[in-house]
């Protein structure tokens, strides 16, 4: 090292460091056609072919539970109710004074999901969740006059996606079908 030279490079007034040889830009990719503005609505994409799958009952089970679950969705969704809380407030109105894990087991939903939801339904007002008199453990719930209120007015939404469904595949086989599908009521 030279006497005097710290080792330290100096930077130029652009920043460049003294001595060491420029970099050219890196130049940015030009756009050689301008944006195309997004599209509205994509169009629905076209079922693809399930060889053996639309064959299976249990297919076509599914299938089906997607098209009601899909219906009684969006009419429950004028009242701001999840399918799956409309069931809660409708075993609440049948069993009053009902404890939170009897109604998670009975409709196969999860003790935290369970809890989640029935949170919000408090916080609208629509149960009412206290502890229990036997057993301080447990809370039981109860509807409100606001819960019992709107579920009067959610049971038309119901019947109407009955009917349509019972239009869709026909009275006759809509009162088989329930009735095929009864059996499964016992099993939890």
């Amino acid at each position: 090292m030279e006497p005097g030279k710290s080792g330290i490079r100096k930077r130029s007034a652009k920043g460049a460091v003294k001595g060491t040889p420029r970099r050219a830009p890196i130049a940015k990719p030009s756009r050689s056609t301008p944006r195309a503005a997004p599209a509205a609505k994509p169009a629905r994409p076209k079922l693809l072919a399930s060889a053996d799958l639309s064959h299976s009952l249990g297919y076509r089970i599914r299938r089906a539970q997607l098209w009601v679950f899909k219906d009684v969705r969006r009419r429950l969704a004028a009242f701001d109710i999840s399918p799956a809380q409309f069931s809660v407030l409708s075993v609440i109105e049948a069993n009053p004074g009902v404890n939170q894990l009897t109604i998670a087991q009975s409709l196969s939903i999860e003790r935290a999901g369970l809890g989640r939801l029935v949170d919000h339904l408090e916080r609208r007002g629509l149960v009412q969740r206290s502890a229990s008199a036997i057993n301080r453990r447990y809370y039981v719930l109860y509807l409100t006059g606001a819960g019992a209120a709107l579920l009067g007015r959610l049971r038309p939404a119901i019947a109407a996606s009955e009917k349509t469904l019972a239009a869709k595949i026909g009275p006759r086989a809509f009162k088989e079908l329930q009735r095929a599908l009864s059996i499964f009521l016992e099993d939890s």
